[in-house]
């Protein structure tokens, strides 16, 4: 079993697995990954395993572990790559690690961070994927948005972007796209990966204050709209992204309060990505 710690900011994750499908994975999307830091101290210590008994010869499963318990049932062997991302944000959203997580895509320019909460079917990951490859944002996550509340500052954490069904092809068209393997037939539908841009790995010690809060919504074939929303309305809306405001207590209700208290909170309709560009660009102006 191959033993590996890859340092994914602001986390070290040590990973073991057997499965050739994991490693060509991180080998695409984790350079740098330490095979000889096994003793050093890490916050999840992963292992992506055979399925028991008869699985591991017919129809091949992948369980994943965390600190050896199996916190969800075993996925098809040839999902393995997608179970260590997704078993990835549930580690992150869990365990709180003293910072607020909610589910949403960030982006960042001059120091200005760009928060797109959305709900399923908003279309974030998509637009995060073009954001950074068209209109070269920085990258912090296009999935986990994670606030630091004793500076009120959000935290790099540059992984893949997961891209779903019709949207694999758009965005493989972007300039400078780099997608890898195509998964069918899993929870979430055809997905690939969008490997992220250098310098976010790169900056990743860069943190941001939130100045826009944009809620997207993609309706095929509608008109773009742009409208600016109370941020009683935002809390409203973001507090039902949160994974862990209820655990963090007071200091995760005042770190939500202290980010709505100076970032711009906008509703975006849109039903192409070029009018999502042109949406983005029109809040975001100085």
């Amino acid at each position: 079993m191959i033993n590996a710690v890859l340092h994914i900011p602001p986390f070290r994750v040590r990973l073991r697995s057997p499965l050739a499908e994991v490693w060509r994975h991180v080998d695409l999307f984790y350079p740098g990954a330490d095979s000889d830091a096994v003793d050093i101290f890490v916050d999840f210590d992963v292992e992506i395993s055979h399925g028991d008994g008869i699985r591991r010869l017919w129809r091949r499963q992948a369980r994943f572990l965390l600190d050896g318990a199996e916190p969800f049932f075993p996925l098809p062997a040839e999902q393995a790559a997608p179970m260590f991302e997704w078993g990835l944000n549930w580690c992150v959203a869990q365990r709180p690690l003293g910072y607020l997580v909610l589910h949403a895509a960030v982006v960042e320019r001059d120091g200005a961070a760009l928060m797109l909460p959305g709900f399923p079917g908003a279309g974030k990951s998509t637009l995060c994927a073009a954001l950074t490859l068209i209109d070269r944002w920085r990258l912090f996550s296009d999935e986990l948005a994670i606030l630091d509340p004793a500076d009120g500052l959000l935290l790099p954490h540059p992984r893949p972007i997961c891209v779903k069904n019709d949207s694999i092809d758009l965005v493989a068209a972007f300039p400078g796209s780099c997608v890898g393997p195509v998964y069918q037939d899993t929870r979430k539908g055809t997905i690939a990966h969008l490997a992220c841009a250098p310098q976010a790995r790169e900056r990743a010690a860069e943190r941001a204050r939130v100045a826009w809060i944009v809620f997207p919504r993609f309706v095929a074939g509608g008109p773009l709209q742009v409208e600016r929303i109370s941020r009683v309305e935002a809390f409203a809306w973001i507090s039902e992204q949160s994974f862990n405001k209820e655990r963090m207590g007071e200091a995760g209700f005042k770190g939500l309060c202290d980010v709505l208290d100076t970032a711009e909170c906008f509703e975006l309709s849109y039903g192409s990505t070029a009018d999502a560009l042109e949406g983005i660009e029109r809040i975001c102006s100085p």
